[in-house]
């Protein structure tokens, strides 16, 4: 059969596609009317994120704190925000792998790795709980969730899939990345009064230096069939035009930053997580974000960021095929507002700082770094010291 009469085939919008499609928008359309009216009758019954902590360690109250890891890196900490991600990613993948025209952005930059990916990611968030969750308490959050955002997923990515890469990162990223992080949090970060984020970054960062470094002496912790040539992917492409960095595609591109920092930088999987937040804040609105109540602020905020961004740094989008836009969207951005609230002084101020300093920063970085190590780390110091930077000084002009 002709490869390209067999690529349209693929590509055809079916009956189901059509479904799939009008199924999101509706469930976008219901979710958001919810969110923003807060009108449903069960809302003051549904368990907080104070009751949920208060519960531990109550298997209920694990159950939904290992699953709020999940979505932790968007700072929504909630079961629902963490579902949704999943099966966001989930649906992206399996487009991708279908050829639908819906897919979006390729889920993990079209290497085919995501079921090794996030197998690996899940992994290490649950050794992470099972080793250093005995540091949770009802008073004392930690920042268990740090292995399902970074260095289990790196190394599958930089050494290819396979069980060897998949569960040696996820220990690796259990027994380094997570104390590290609960090392600078508790010991830097909270006498200094400095946002967690600031701890929890750089602790990734940290760890996956050390990693790297094991692997670069050790290579017997990642040698795997993929070794020594890049993986392959088993995804099926559908030949398609190249970006035009218009509107919609910058529309697109906001929306996949908000699953960029676990990897997956696609619209279906962001969809799946603001989505869920958004179900989460309408049933209690103290469920998500800490209870703060700040959800709306943040995820707006996080869009505005992320539209600067993109809008700024088209040309480097344009030349570099990817730009780190994303970074301040989990770091400055929800840090400002949780420190200082969500005044549209803060919003606006943390977004076009952020969005100005962090993405050339972590460049900057990564071009220091050694070949043999995953640019992430570039993009995870360059969230602490960006929100090192930036939040002090929003604290000082508002205080004037």
């Amino acid at each position: 059969m002709d490869i390209s009469t067999e690529q349209n085939r693929i590509a055809r919008r079916s009956p189901f596609d059509t479904a799939v499609i009008l199924m999101l928008i509706g469930a976008t359309l219901l979710i958001v009317w919810l969110s923003f009216t807060n009108r449903t009758a069960w809302s003051a019954h549904w368990p907080s994120y104070s009751d949920m902590v208060s519960g531990l360690p109550e298997p209920s109250a694990w159950l939904r704190w290992v699953l709020g890891d999940i979505s932790e890196v968007a700072f929504y900490k909630h079961e629902f925000a963490s579902i949704g991600l999943l099966a966001g990613a989930y649906l992206a993948y399996w487009a991708n792998r279908t050829g639908k025209s819906w897919q979006g952005f390729a889920i993990s930059y079209g290497t085919g790795l995501w079921p090794w990916l996030v197998t690996s990611s899940l992994l290490g968030l649950l050794l992470s709980n099972l080793l250093w969750g005995w540091t949770v308490s009802a008073t004392d959050w930690q920042p268990t969730f740090v292995a399902f955002v970074s260095l289990p997923a790196a190394m599958v990515l930089m050494f290819g899939g396979g069980w060897k890469v998949t569960i040696n990162g996820a220990i690796i990223g259990a027994v380094l990345v997570t104390p590290m992080c609960l090392l600078i949090v508790n010991f830097v970060c909270n006498p200094l009064v400095l946002p967690a984020v600031i701890g929890n970054v750089l602790g990734m960062a940290v760890a996956s230096v050390v990693a790297f470094l094991l692997c670069r002496y050790w290579p017997s912790l990642v040698k795997s069939k993929q070794s020594g040539a890049p993986p392959v992917s088993t995804t099926t492409h559908v030949t398609a035009k190249a970006p035009d960095y218009g509107v919609i595609w910058s529309l697109r591109r906001i929306l996949a930053d908000f699953s960029e920092a676990p990897f997956f930088g696609n619209e279906l999987a962001s969809l799946g997580l603001i989505l869920g937040a958004l179900l989460a804040y309408s049933l209690n609105p103290l469920s998500p974000v800490y209870g703060s109540g700040l959800l709306l602020h943040i995820i707006g905020a996080q869009a505005l960021t992320s539209a600067i961004g993109v809008l700024i740094w088209r040309r480097q989008w344009m030349l570099r095929g990817w730009y780190p836009t994303y970074i301040p969207l989990v770091s400055v951005v929800p840090a400002a507002i949780l420190a200082y609230g969500g005044s549209w002084q803060i919003i606006i101020s943390s977004a076009l700082l952020g969005a100005l300093l962090a993405p050339p920063l972590a460049c900057a970085i990564a071009r220091k770094l050694p070949a043999d190590m995953h640019p992430y780390i570039a993009n995870v110091l360059s969230m602490a010291i960006s929100t090192l930077l930036i939040v002090p000084l929003i604290g000082y002009l508002i205080a004037d």
